[in-house]
């Protein structure tokens, strides 16, 4: 279920109503009213809760999922679970986004409220500077600075003697102590997520949440999106530069550092004392070991294992790249040198 501090929940609503919303065909119209009362993944799905199989190589292994009801292809009929409200559709994954709409939406800043809404929780010591917006039930602890310009989201709660630098914007999260937010930077917002659909490609919900753990710094213009379903996490005392980007779903853990323009696609996990040089990129759902370094414009495609240091185009062991670049020198030194003879 969607943290209620972020998410409303608008259900329980009928298998019948999803099937409509998602233009699906219910295969048991019995089942059509049965209710629904959230969304989750095929592997945490419970009888209350609706979920989609897009990727065939998980339809094998989808008699053990609990879901109350899941839409997929018609193909992958015959693998659903005995009881499962199957919603048969060609784009299972955006007609899951548009039943999404109906069972849960994202809190908002309250139209007409004041700058500073009654329901804040400010701890004594708080220090706003002009023009800061702070949500409907947000907590901010003592010692903590705002300012100007600075939004603060619905249900956010930011720890003690923080710092929120002009125009920041924060929702959807859960903050520590002693975290600095640079100017411009945007942690919560909806991570990329699309679909083909019926219609063209249409944008899927993310339900999950932020967590940035004490001694946290982000910097100006960087951006850490919320999760898809689980929350996306930065370890204590992880220290981000400018201009960087952390994808939903991503755990960062602690004592990293990511120079600018560094890249990190969703779910990606990063062990402790981790480096990345400027503008490396890591593509999505790897994993980077503990103490290793990436090195600078790397992109990695492949996990690197702990304590190691990779760089290069496709990224590789720096020893490796080192001979390859020393043996491409040697070639066209020695290429040069027959063409001029």
């Amino acid at each position: 279920m969607p943290d209620p501090r972020f998410f409303e929940t608008l259900g329980p609503v009928s298998v019948s109503a999803l099937a409509a919303v998602g233009g699906a065909e219910l295969a048991d119209p019995t089942l059509g009213e049965r209710l629904i009362a959230t969304v989750a993944p095929l592997d945490d799905a419970g009888a209350d809760a609706v979920s989609f199989l897009s990727d065939p190589r998980r339809a094998k292994n989808l008699s053990a999922c609990k879901a109350g009801a899941i839409f997929m292809r018609p193909q992958h009929r015959e693998f659903a679970p005995d009881g499962c409200a199957v919603l048969l559709t060609p784009h299972p994954q955006a007609a899951w986004a548009a039943a999404t709409a109906l069972l849960h939406t994202p809190r908002r800043h309250e139209a007409g409220a004041p700058a500073i809404h009654p329901s804040a929780v400010l701890e004594e010591g708080v220090r706003l500077s002009p023009g800061v917006i702070i949500g409907q039930d947000a907590r901010i602890g003592r010692g903590t600075t705002i300012s100007p310009g600075a939004v603060v989201g619905p249900g956010v709660a930011i720890g003690r003697d923080c710092f929120i630098g002009a125009n920041a914007v924060v929702g959807f999260a859960l903050i520590g102590d002693r975290v600095s937010l640079h100017a411009g930077s945007v942690v919560g917002e909806a991570g990329f997520g699309a679909a083909p659909g019926a219609r063209g490609v249409v944008d899927l919900p993310q339900l999950g949440r932020v967590v940035l753990q004490d001694g946290v710094t982000l910097g100006a213009n960087s951006c850490i999106d919320r999760g898809a379903f689980d929350d996306t996490t930065v370890g204590e005392n992880t220290k981000i530069d400018n201009l960087v980007h952390v994808a939903h779903n991503v755990q960062l853990g602690r004592n990293c550092v990511l120079a600018a323009y560094t890249g990190l696609s969703g779910t990606t996990v990063v062990g402790d004392g981790v480096a990345f040089g400027g503008k490396a990129g890591v593509a999505d759902h790897l994993t980077i070991g503990p103490g290793a370094s990436i090195g600078a414009s790397a992109s990695v495609f492949k996990d690197v294992p702990a304590g190691e240091t990779w760089t290069g185009f496709p990224a590789r062991p720096i020893k490796r790249w080192l001979r390859e670049t020393a043996w491409l020198s040697r070639s066209a030194r020695s290429r040069g040198m027959k063409d001029e003879a």
